[in-house]
């Protein structure tokens, strides 16, 4: 497992057969002037991400098997507690996520004392836009969980966030790994924690390269699967609350 430098911040990028747009991310992290580490989890990947990503100067989790973005970050997670980080930001690798909107969420974290925060799309930033039944389910969501995390939340789905120090002795605990289980799970795993869950609107872009993993088809049952996955999250019982301790980050950018 690679040395990390010094730092306090970690930026995981989970991976699956992204070579086509992950060197022009990580090149824009590095732009970015963020002070972080960056960890690649190539989940799976069948092509050259693992490969890619090492020769931009990222440190790589190579996983065997496709596990899933929550089984990637939950890899993620684990690595940055046994390394020394005190907070991660999840960064998608196919683009859409923009480095330069990192600072947001840290402010955000610091000025509000957030330990989960979330880069949001539908929040009055940007022109990003969904529709149909997915569209449908994502409000749904975000009535439900503003209630279960006492917030008001506009992108329960989003795969930006900062995770401070609390949440992230959780996740790496207890991240889950099941179809939207980083997401609409890990809200809810968060707020019976007792921890405190914000958002910031963030500008979203296209996917700069690969395949999306949503096909019309599989949007066409988002909104039944979504709602069992927060039926499941609901049903299961609260868990133990991480140890207190300050959760503002110190400033990275």
């Amino acid at each position: 497992m690679p040395t990390p430098s010094p730092r306090s911040l970690l930026v995981v990028i989970p991976a699956w057969n992204e070579e086509e747009a992950l060197p022009a991310v990580l090149a824009e992290v590095r732009a970015s002037g963020l002070d972080a580490d960056v960890l690649v989890v190539s989940d799976g990947s069948t092509d050259r991400t693992a490969q890619l990503a090492r020769a931009a100067g990222a440190a790589v989790l190579d996983l065997p098997y496709n596990l899933g973005v929550g089984g990637a970050m939950r890899a993620g997670f684990k690595y940055a507690v046994r390394n020394g980080y005190t907070g991660v930001v999840q960064l998608d690798a196919d683009g859409q996520h923009d480095p330069l909107a990192v600072p947001d969420l840290l402010r955000a974290a610091a000025d509000e004392r957030a330990d989960l925060v979330i880069g949001a799309r539908f929040a009055g930033v940007g022109s990003y836009a969904a529709r149909g039944p997915r569209r449908a389910a994502m409000r749904l969501l975000s009535v439900i969980l503003s209630r279960v995390t006492r917030t008001r939340l506009t992108d329960t789905t989003s795969g930006f966030k900062y995770v401070g120090p609390r949440a992230l002795v959780l996740f790496a605990r207890e991240y889950p790994a099941e179809y939207l289980g980083d997401t609409v799970e890990a809200l809810v795993l968060a707020a019976r924690a007792g921890l405190t869950v914000r958002q910031v609107p963030v500008t979203m872009r296209a996917r700069q390269g690969g395949t999306p993993s949503q096909s019309p088809v599989k949007a066409a049952v988002f909104l039944v699967r979504a709602l069992l996955a927060l039926v499941v999250a609901l049903s299961r019982p609260a868990a133990t609350r991480p140890p207190s301790t300050s959760s503002a980050p110190e400033q990275h950018a």
